[in-house]
């Protein structure tokens, strides 16, 4: 934003999901910069999300404890908004779930690892797409962006669960603009490796070997991909279903 301008989000009313740390503080702050109202979703960590709300600009922002696996915080997060503020333009699935195992590891994939991954990736966020999308269709200008990452289509990541749980969210995205337009863009940005702990394990060290494999060899920090979210939001207004890349070029190697 340009000293002077009004921001762009002004009155908009944002929901992030995964909202208090990594990709999705950055996006929240991002948001709040522009001027939108934003719901922070958290699961685990209440303070951080209580804390990160008090540094936003602007008034009106708030928290929510929401779990992914349990459809009475998700709907209680879509029933929190309406009764709040009666409105819902923007919604940030950051929110996900991860635990490194080595794909050749078979058995170490257990089927209650796999099933977790499933809800935690795809039920999830289609849980909240389903919840928040009335409120979205009423906006007239909503917008849904989902946080997949590359594994999702080079089948390299944490582990065999993750790339097939991301490959369904890229897939549902697809589905999910066709059904919800015109009123509803629905858009997926996808990481590669990201300064975060997202991960179990990996450190600055390590993301900085990963980078130099890259054509671009540079660490792809949290504040990159919150930039592409905010381009899918206020920029690519004539673009739906499109999966938007943010990786330093890393799937190309």
């Amino acid at each position: 934003m340009i000293d002077g301008d009004v921001p762009k989000l002004t009155g908009k009313v944002a929901v992030v999901t995964g909202g208090s740390s990594g990709i999705g503080a950055a996006t929240v702050r991002m948001l709040a910069g522009e001027g939108a109202t934003v719901v922070v979703g958290y699961n685990k960590g209440e303070e951080r999300a209580r804390r990160l709300i008090t540094e936003l600009p602007g008034v009106g922002h708030s928290v929510w404890s929401l779990a992914l696996d349990d459809g009475h915080t998700i709907r209680g997060l879509a029933d929190h908004v309406r009764a709040t503020y009666g409105r819902a333009d923007i919604l940030i699935n950051s929110a996900g779930y991860t635990q490194p195992i080595a794909h050749a590891d078979l058995d170490a994939l257990t089927d209650e690892f796999f099933d977790a991954m499933l809800v935690a990736n795809v039920r999830g966020p289609f849980s909240v797409v389903r919840a928040l999308n009335p409120l979205l269709q009423a906006s007239g200008d909503g917008v849904i962006v989902n946080v997949s990452s590359i594994s999702a289509f080079t089948g390299s990541g944490s582990s065999i669960a993750y790339c097939a749980s991301k490959a369904a969210l890229d897939t549902m995205t697809l589905s999910l603009a066709r059904a919800l337009g015109p009123a509803v863009r629905v858009l997926c940005v996808s990481p590669g490796a990201v300064a975060t702990d997202f991960v179990a394990g990996r450190d600055r060290t390590a993301l900085q070997k990963i980078a130099q494999s890259t054509p671009l060899k540079r660490v792809v920090e949290p504040e990159d991909v919150a930039t592409t979210i905010m381009t899918c939001v206020m920029h690519l207004r004539a673009t739906t279903g499109a999966k938007i890349i943010v990786d330093g070029g890393r799937f190309l190697v």
